[in-house]
């Protein structure tokens, strides 16, 4: 029988809830989305603007890391592309947004 009714809870007088529930309940919800923006939202916001910056940034003869791994030297550039040499007689057109990092001149040299 017990499957079919529904167990009673006890209730303060008056059938009230304690004073001060709903506002720490509120408080916490407002202290938790501070919390998750100081950990996710604000640093990540941070690292797009950084490659925002390095991608407008970017000119003809710098040496770079594609999000892919693909390393190359800058040949020329328009507004969305660029275009790689990435061997000899051997160019990539990639979007800019794709530039993972800018390396010190003369890495390629050392590498290769």
């Amino acid at each position: 029988m017990s499957l079919f009714i529904a167990s009673a809870h006890a209730q303060t007088a008056g059938g009230q809830a304690p004073a001060g529930g709903e506002l720490f309940q509120i408080g916490f919800l407002v202290l938790l989305f501070v919390l998750f923006y100081f950990i996710a939202i604000r640093p990540q916001r941070k690292r797009q603007k950084e490659h925002t910056e390095m991608v407008s940034a970017l000119s003809k003869g710098d040496e770079v890391v594609t999000s892919s791994g693909i390393l190359g030297k800058v040949t020329s550039l328009d507004d969305n592309y660029m275009v790689l040499n990435v061997a000899n007689n051997v160019e990539m057109k990639f979007q800019r947004i794709h530039v993972h990092a800018v390396l010190p001149k003369g890495t390629l040299k050392s590498i290769g």
